[in-house]
């Protein structure tokens, strides 16, 4: 596609997350929203290996959402990109759905898995761990394949997670790319305010990442970017992704009431409205 096709498919995505929370009547708006164009770029842009009528593929890249509740965005590109049907996207936290409000995937064959899910997500800060060993494994195994690992800011509060990092840089993975939302708030407020992450970049550096600071709403900057981490085989390489949280809404961008609300029906006609005018 090219950098419009991929704009205008990322507000089709936006259309997506609006109908899905407003039907769910609740989920986490303004991570979806604002991550929606990194997530497009992915999934439509040629940066990663996949085959949705093949989700197991052995040679796929492993895509790895660590913050759970970023989920809306992760099963609306799914369902756009073929793995399943889109009416399922109806069922969005519904009892017995596939698609629930943190991504699940069992190791038992009892329980049926929603195709391009590669972990269970909830608990912040485990899918850093997952992701590091999952490049770990494809480097000792030899294998081509990479990882890319989705994280929110307010997760950096995660001990754990600067423990993975500490770990991806001591085996120079350099098959895993890390990808930080870093909108600025979460749960309870401001990031800032909560715990302060500045100098992130440098404290990232400082744990052995490789660190490229991106416009998150910028298509042709986050290719870039994920082009550049994929030939940099020395070491496993941090983009921090600057996006707006709630983008193209605009009584949701910015405010972190937002991060764990959905909208009302009045709010979603109010929102769909604002998308499509973009």
């Amino acid at each position: 596609m090219k950098i419009e096709e991929l704009q205008d498919k990322a507000n089709e995505i936006r259309e997506i997350i609006i109908k899905m929370l407003a039907g769910a009547g609740s989920g986490h708006s303004a991570g979806a929203l604002g991550s929606a164009d990194f997530w497009t770029a992915l999934y439509f842009g040629g940066v990663i290996n996949y085959r949705s009528d093949e989700p197991e593929w052995e040679d796929r890249d492993r895509v790895v959402l660590s913050a759970g509740h970023y989920c809306p965005v992760l099963y609306a590109v799914l369902a756009e990109a073929g793995f399943f049907l889109k009416e399922e996207l109806d069922s969005l936290r519904k009892i017995d759905s596939r698609l629930q409000g943190h991504p699940h995937k069992s190791s038992t064959s009892e329980v049926e898995q929603l195709p391009g899910v590669e972990n269970a997500s909830g608990p912040l800060g485990q899918g850093v761990s997952v992701a590091v060993g999952m490049a770990l494994a494809a480097k000792m195994d030899k294998k081509d394949w990479r990882t890319i690992c989705f994280m929110g800011d307010g997760e950096q509060n995660e001990g754990q997670v600067w423990e993975a990092y500490m770990s991806a840089s001591k085996f120079d993975l350099g098959n895993l790319t890390l990808v930080i939302d870093r909108n600025n708030i979460q749960l309870s407020g401001r990031t800032e305010a909560i715990m302060p992450l500045e100098p992130f970049k440098a404290k990232l550096e400082s744990f052995g990442l490789r660190v490229i600071e991106v416009n998150g709403h910028d298509i042709e900057e986050i290719l870039q970017a994920m082009k550049m981490a994929r030939v940099m085989l020395d070491g496993p390489t941090a983009i921090i992704l600057h996006t707006t949280p709630g983008k193209g809404v605009s009584f949701m961008e910015n405010k972190s009431e937002w991060h764990g609300k959905s909208p009302s029906t009045e709010e979603a006609v109010k929102a769909l409205e604002e998308i499509n005018s973009h």
